[in-house]
């Protein structure tokens, strides 16, 4: 498949995000996202941040493995989740989950500068080869326990996880800025929500529950 090829689907993808959009307008409070983000989306090649065996399939509306037994995102979820961002170009950003640097290039494209931390060493590798790759300057990114933070770069603008706790993680709580927000799955393996996080300018803390999604299990290194 061209390039070109790849250019209509990425088209038919950003397409296919507003459409759902619109349908979760009840559930969303909006009837769309950010253009910004749909613009990001529209640019970055996501078949280049896909196993090159489901290149076929990367500008289709449904999660890829990604091996070790993660998975990237729909697109319709990684759209969503950066627009509860609400990024900024100042912005500093903790990435919890670099997978294969998706979502990763999406978050430098929008933002001063990205954190992204990564459990399993052999997809921050490959993560770090892709996002070179591709011309991104912007980002860290180191092997570690997420659900940690990286607190020697705290605090953070904005947080996102793209890997489900069972429970919000305090020291990333802890990590984020007063009038921050971060973005996260959360809940047991059958019953996980979309939060969103503030931490309001007197850090009080607020939690809402965006919508029921389905994503791997934030792990530690205790975990298999």
């Amino acid at each position: 498949m061209s390039d070109p090829d790849f250019a209509v689907l990425r088209q038919h993808m950003v397409a296919d995000i507003a459409a759902q959009t619109i349908f979760l307008t009840a559930r969303l409070g909006k009837a769309a996202l950010d253009r910004r983000v749909l613009d990001v989306m529209g640019t970055i090649p996501r078949h280049e941040f896909v196993r090159l065996e489901l290149q076929a399939l990367a500008y289709a509306d449904m999660p890829l493995p990604s091996g070790y037994g993660k998975t990237i995102s729909q697109p319709f979820i990684v759209a969503l989740m950066t627009d509860l961002l609400d990024l900024q170009p100042t912005d500093i950003v903790l990435e919890v989950g670099t997978g294969l640097g998706y979502q990763t290039a999406i978050l430098a494209a929008l933002a001063k500068h990205v954190y992204s931390v990564e459990l399993i060493e052999e997809l921050a590798i490959d993560a770090r080869q892709r996002l070179a790759r591709y011309g991104c300057t912007n980002i860290d990114l180191r092997v570690g326990d997420g659900r940690t933070g990286w607190s020697g770069r705290a605090p953070f603008d904005k947080i996102i996880v793209t890997a489900a706790p069972d429970l919000v993680p305090p020291a990333l709580i802890r990590q984020l800025k007063p009038g921050g927000r971060m973005v996260i799955p959360a809940g047991l393996p059958d019953d996980q929500q979309l939060m969103l996080v503030k931490k309001e300018p007197d850090e009080t803390v607020s939690i809402g529950e965006i919508l029921p999604v389905r994503f791997s299990q934030l792990e530690d290194r205790g975990e298999g």
